[in-house]
């Protein structure tokens, strides 16, 4: 999952960043509204995380942009702001969450998998999916009972293709959610993946993860 972290404070970004990487998401940054505003709209981000104290603008006033030009991004406000009038202003104003600093990172982890799970209307963390079974918590996957082993970045677009069924998921989509900006899509690493993905998904000697030619990779009855 690819997120957004907007934050003026470099190290503390860099800091996120890193951290949550850990957690199985991908993230670019930006420091300045104007450059988060720009990002927000040329990528199609699973979750924003907003710093309400920018050089350039209120994060509020982002925020109600950003949802008066129904920009749907799921947006968790991350903020050293604790007083109730800001927790609610921020909600009402379409924030998802709402998160004060200092915080624990598995807790803001949590979060924003609940926020994404949401926003794609999954009620259970667990994505079930042709006998095939995916823990994004534990990051484990499961076929028909059998554990699957995944490299991290294998199971970063397994996860990504499952959460999206039954759409057929292009090579740019995937690139877009599971890789950070600088990725070239046409590399040839994805293609590389998706193979190595395809062998270790096998049911009755076909595999679940079809291709359609020129389109992309669904999950399918074998």
């Amino acid at each position: 999952m690819r997120l957004l972290v907007i934050e003026d404070n470099r190290e503390l970004a860099t800091l996120m960043t890193e951290q949550l990487h850990t957690f199985g998401f991908v993230c670019d940054s930006a420091h300045d509204g104007e450059t988060a505003d720009q990002k927000i709209h040329d990528t199609a981000y699973d979750a924003a995380l907003l710093d309400l104290n920018l050089p350039d603008t209120d994060g509020f006033d982002l925020l109600k942009s950003w949802r008066n030009q129904a920009v749907d991004t799921p947006v968790l406000i991350v903020t050293a702001r604790d007083d109730l009038d800001e927790r609610v202003k921020g909600l009402q104003l379409g924030g998802d969450d709402y998160i004060t600093k200092p915080f624990e990172f598995e807790e803001l982890s949590a979060r924003i998998q609940a926020v994404i799970r949401r926003f794609r209307g999954r009620p259970t963390a667990d994505i079930k999916v042709e006998g095939l079974i995916i823990n994004p918590a534990s990051r484990s996957v499961s076929l028909d009972h059998h554990k699957i082993l995944l490299s991290p970045k294998e199971y970063d677009i397994l996860e990504y293709i499952a959460s999206q069924h039954p759409r057929v998921i292009s090579n740019y989509e995937i690139a877009e959610h599971v890789y950070d900006e600088d990725f070239d899509p046409f590399s040839g690493v994805i293609r590389v993946h998706m193979a190595n993905i395809r062998k270790k998904l096998m049911l009755d000697r076909k595999s679940i993860l079809c291709n359609e030619k020129g389109k992309g990779y669904y999950l399918c009855h074998p």
